[in-house]
């Protein structure tokens, strides 16, 4: 299994842009589907985007495509979050997640075991 750590969230206001970064250590010499989710107060945990390790193509959610990429650093075993034109409903804890399974279109938090403690973005109107 892999352990995570978020970082780099923060506050901006909107229009603005924030790079999270996910450390994993551990088990990484197998490949993963990573992924990055978010949850705002009073909601229920959403995915944003997933990536797999081994290569292949990155999945986002309707409501940041155009705006969010996410990227990856196999030497140093990080996963990113570049996030751009920045919304007040983009405000949320993120979480990077990972699992030992392909990415697909649509992945829910059940899909995956292991999670980063998480990191506050909060975006300003």
């Amino acid at each position: 299994q892999v352990h995570l750590v978020e970082s780099g969230g923060g506050s901006v206001q909107a229009g603005g842009s924030l790079r999270l970064s996910c450390a994993a250590s551990g088990d990484t010499g197998r490949h993963y589907c990573m992924g990055w989710f978010r949850q705002a107060p009073g909601k229920e945990r959403e995915g944003v985007a997933t990536i797999y390790t081994g290569g292949g193509s990155a999945y986002y959610a309707d409501s940041v495509k155009g705006r969010f990429t996410i990227s990856q650093d196999n030497a140093m075993n990080t996963l990113y979050l570049q996030m751009n034109s920045l919304k007040p409903e983009d405000t949320a804890v993120y979480y990077c997640a990972a699992d030992r399974t392909w990415c697909f279109q649509g992945m829910l938090p059940r899909h995956f075991g292991a999670w980063g403690q998480g990191t506050q973005v909060t975006v300003s109107s």
